[in-house]
């Protein structure tokens, strides 16, 4: 299976996961600009039962202004994709990981960003982290 991100698990359940997640995500300057339940999209467009499965779309606008000044295509990129799973009892926390996405940017845009995603994976990973501490 391709690596895309990082990730965790942790005990409990989805909602408090969540909460403590966007805590954490808080402390590194990334708010959540969208929310997509699958689980009840699921429910609500095919029918299907899903486990408990959520997509944040998170964002530190620091970031974000640093990456579109320096291609403003670079917002097909964005926002960072954040998942949460729950599977019995046990929540899956996943993060994109900067580097991977930042991958396919052009070697221009790369020479100009270089250290970028470093730096946002550094700032992600500590969310994680706080999140681990927490369990």
């Amino acid at each position: 299976m391709a690596q895309y991100g990082m990730k965790i698990g942790l005990k409990g359940n989805l909602e408090e996961v969540k909460s403590r997640l966007l805590e954490v995500l808080k402390a590194q300057g990334f708010g959540v600009l969208t929310e997509i339940d699958v689980q009840q999209v699921m429910k609500q467009k095919l029918g299907i039962d899903f486990k408990a499965y959520q997509i944040l779309g998170a964002c530190n606008p620091h970031y974000a202004y640093r990456a579109l000044s320096a291609d403003e295509d670079i917002g097909l990129l964005l926002p960072c994709n954040v998942v949460l799973k729950e599977d019995a009892g046990d929540v899956e926390v996943s993060i994109q990981d900067p580097e991977v996405m930042f991958s396919v940017v052009d070697d221009e845009v790369k020479k100009a960003m270089a250290g970028f995603p470093q730096e946002v994976k550094l700032s992600l990973k500590a969310a994680l982290e706080a999140l681990q501490r927490q369990n």
